[in-house]
């Protein structure tokens, strides 16, 4: 079952990508119905918003959807780790269960740098990491090389280089 949510989450990371954004994709599923309730990728660039997160985009969208900020009988899938905004926004919605898929060794707050769901908030989600980890892994790591790629065969960067 994680897997088959992680997969939705995944191409959500896709769509990201094509438009030029870091690959995150999440989703919230009602674990009673099993259904998509919360769809979100990254829109940083597009809204030039730090908050323009993934898993702020499908906690919102979720919580429109079942009219109310408690978010009880949720699970959320994201494919990178969550860092601490959304592990605080994750806390506060009430969310039962997060699953992710790479681990984030810059700015990860479920395992990586620190685990804010160990802290003694009101609320504690079970946290599972590593589902379809290399897979979630392999698309940021394509996205930046891709992206590396691209700067160095930029117009300014050839100039940049024959000076």
């Amino acid at each position: 079952m994680d897997e088959r949510f992680m997969r939705e989450a995944i191409a959500l990371a896709k769509q990201a990508a094509a438009l030029g954004e870091v690959p995150v994709g999440a989703v919230v599923v009602k674990k009673s119905t099993g259904e998509i309730v919360g769809k979100g990728f990254n829109r940083r660039e597009t809204e030039r918003s730090p908050l323009a997160h993934a898993e702020l985009e499908a906690i919102a969208q979720a919580s429109k959807r079942l009219g109310g900020w408690r978010l009880i009988d949720c699970e959320l899938y994201v494919t990178l780790e969550p860092c601490p905004m959304c592990s605080g926004a994750i806390i506060n919605s009430r969310i039962e269960r997060v699953i992710f898929g790479a681990f984030d060794k810059r700015f990860g707050a479920c395992g990586s740098v620190i685990t804010l769901f160990d802290l003694p908030f009101n609320h504690r989600p079970e946290l599972i990491g590593g589902v379809l980890e290399e897979e979630c892994a392999g698309i940021m790591s394509g996205f930046f090389k891709e992206l590396r790629m691209k700067k160095s065969k930029s117009p300014q960067n050839q100039l940049d280089n024959t000076e």
